[in-house]
């Protein structure tokens, strides 16, 4: 009996419990979501400010109370009083220094609006976590000390905001209570915001007195301290805030396809998360790149089909014609589509502790699409503190530079301050995997636009059969000394023998002209590999087997030689020499020199050399000479011909 009573019990709390999350649920879902940031310098009370909005938006569970005055107690900075700080500074490293060194997302609701708030980092070395927390953000609270007044990184942090497309700012002027509630402090630390906020062009903020510790103008406005205040309160104004999604339903029609939703052989739709403008059936749509145009046939949802969906609301379209469309592509208004370019002015935030290599191939992903994708030298680089451009040859960890950028193919844009979904890109290292960068288009160059493939009547194919050969590229890769010039003249030499079309390219001989201006940093050596490529692709279109011999230290640039091929036509041989034997051999003398300091950027001594993982060939030439590694290559290519 005990036990049914006990199960009565918990059946009748779980569905209380049910209830509740129902009736939670019921009065939170159709609010409005806005996201939003905390940021400024170091101890400004980001974390507070973030801990007191939760508190009393009575977003603490009774344990997380109880757990935050045990802390409050233990580590907390407030003697007796609640440590609203260590609501948010979760990380063990951040309660030890006292500082925030991640982003944290927190959740929060008000009568009227839901809430994220972003509390993003307030040092220096940290600028790459506070753009992380900014890229989804519509609102920026800059936090100032009322006792210190406008420091670096408010400039920084305001900098970046704006940077970032946020144009809601909030400025803070915190710890009131520090200074005694003064109406002077507050408007000297306005006015001097003020004239800082119009020369990096942000044209409205509301600036507001607030005491995050005690509550000032946090949820009720004016605070008893602060009668001569005669704004919002920080609550109330965020309630207000105009949505992005608001804003971004008057924009033109855009849908980055996400999939292509095809459940069985009578239904196929296009499934993704409308960017920007309205859409209904029966509008005339054009699928960009492609040009190709329909109607829409109808809505589908998880819930039924719609009538209409807006900016933010996640779809399947279905067309009233079989066109071609898949992930990457965007879906836009028929009359007003979206740009495509493969070149481009972009803002880059350098998120890599390796510095960027200009003219690497990096993953560049905006929106659906991904594509391969090389940075320029950059134009300048941006000093935010001062505002200053630099002048850089590349971007290091947390560097904001602008710079060129280069697609394989074109890609579908728009300006960032246009479209956060189709202007805001990431870099990722092909390597590692690794987001290295995040980047803004700017706008596309004009050369994009203007320049176009020129159809030629005589194809590489003809070139290829008049020489009645297959075009290859012959790519020899290894350490200085290892032996790839002598084996490649040795199979240049019979290939010539057996009446084969052949050009030679070595190292040495390219520097001695088209590379000339090239010297031996990593970015210059990045360079050389891509211009070696795209001549050999020239080559291989005139029909030709084109032989190089180079260093190409690193594994991405050989790659990227290899995707400007035709399938097929990259044949990598890795000429397989130690280090130790290759410097025994040192017939220039160059390991010599490098191990002495004279020589910088060498080889296999203070520059990597990043072994062939799947080569076609591999040769050693310790165990052969160089005719019987040129024999051994001429073998493994002649059923290629």
């Amino acid at each position: 009996m005990a036990d049914q009573a006990s199960s009565k019990a918990s059946y009748k709390a779980d569905t209380l419990i049910a209830e509740d999350i129902d009736a939670y649920l019921e009065q939170h879902q159709n609010k409005g979501l806005l996201r939003f940031i905390t940021c400024g310098s170091v101890d400004d009370g980001k974390s507070t400010l973030i801990g007191r909005l939760l508190y009393d938006s009575k977003m603490i569970f009774e344990d997380q109370l109880a757990s935050l005055e045990a802390d409050s107690k233990k580590v907390g900075t407030q003697g007796e009083n609640l440590d609203f700080a260590l609501l948010v500074d979760g990380l063990a490293a951040e309660r030890e220094q006292g500082i925030t060194i991640d982003v944290a997302y927190r959740f929060f609701s008000t009568a009227k609006r839901k809430f994220i708030v972003a509390d993003t980092p307030g040092h220096e070395q940290y600028t790459r976590n506070m753009v992380t927390g900014a890229s989804t953000a519509d609102l920026a609270v800059i936090l100032i000390d009322a006792r210190k007044g406008v420091l670096t990184q408010t400039r920084r942090h305001s900098y970046l905001a704006h940077l970032l497309g946020i144009r809601h700012i909030v400025l803070a002027v915190n710890k009131m209570d520090l200074v005694g509630y003064g109406q002077q402090a507050f408007d000297d630390i306005v006015a001097d915001y003020r004239t800082f906020a119009e020369e990096i062009g942000i044209e409205d903020f509301t600036a507001i007195p607030i005491s995050g510790f005690k509550g000032d103008n946090i949820t009720t406005a004016p605070s008893p301290n602060t009668r001569w205040y005669q704004g919002p309160g920080l609550v109330d104004h965020l309630e207000s805030v105009e949505l992005s999604n608001t804003s971004a339903r008057q924009q033109p029609f855009r849908m980055p396809v996400q999939w292509v939703n095809r459940p069985n052989l009578d239904f196929r739709g296009f499934s993704g998360l409308i960017a920007s403008g309205v859409v209904r059936p029966g509008d005339a749509i054009r699928v960009v790149p492609s040009g190709k145009t329909s109607i829409i046939k109808s809505i589908e949802t998880f819930d039924g089909a719609l009538d209409e969906a807006v900016a933010g609301q996640s779809v399947t379209l279905t067309l009233e014609d079989e066109i071609d469309c898949s992930r990457g592509d965007v879906i836009g208004s028929a009359d007003d589509p979206p740009e495509t370019s493969d070149q481009f002015e972009a803002t880059l935030v350098w998120m890599g502790d390796e510095a960027l290599k200009p003219g690497r191939g990096y993953w560049l992903k905006l929106g659906t699409q991904t594509v391969t994708a090389t940075v320029q030298e950059p134009k300048y680089e941006i000093n935010v503190n001062t505002m200053d451009r630099l002048a850089v040859k590349t971007l290091e960890l947390n560097a904001i530079g602008v710079a060129e950028v280069h697609t394989e193919r074109p890609i579908t844009f728009e300006p960032y301050e246009e479209s956060r979904a189709l202007g805001g890109f990431i870099l990722i290292d092909k390597i590692t995997n690794a987001t290295v960068g995040a980047g803004m288009l700017h706008f596309s160059l004009r050369r994009a636009q203007n320049v176009h493939w020129q159809p030629t009547m005589v194809t590489r194919t003809d070139h290829a059969a008049l020489k009645n050969q297959k075009p290859l590229l012959l790519w020899f890769t290894g350490l200085s000394g290892s032996g790839k010039s002598t084996i490649a003249n040795e199979v240049e030499k019979r290939l010539n023998r057996m009446n084969r079309h052949t050009f030679l390219l070595d190292g040495d001989n390219v520097r001695h002209g088209l590379n000339k201006d090239l010297g031996f940093t990593e970015a210059d050596r990045i360079e050389n590999i891509r211009r070696i490529g795209e001549v050999a692709k020239l080559m291989t279109d005139a029909g030709l087997i084109v032989l190089t011999a180079f260093i190409s230290p690193f594994r991405a640039e050989r790659q990227m030689v290899r995707k400007m091929m035709s399938n097929g036509e990259f044949i990598e041989i890795f000429v397989d020499t130690p280090l130790e034997v290759a410097e025994e051999r040192d017939v220039k003398g160059l390991y010599k020199k490098a191990r002495s300091g004279e020589l910088k950027n060498f080889t296999g001594i203070d520059s990597p050399y990043e072994e062939p993982e799947n080569a076609e060939i591999r040769v050693n030439t310790v165990e052969m000479t160089p005719e019987e590694a040129a024999d051994h290559v001429i073998a493994q290519i002649l059923p290629l011909k």
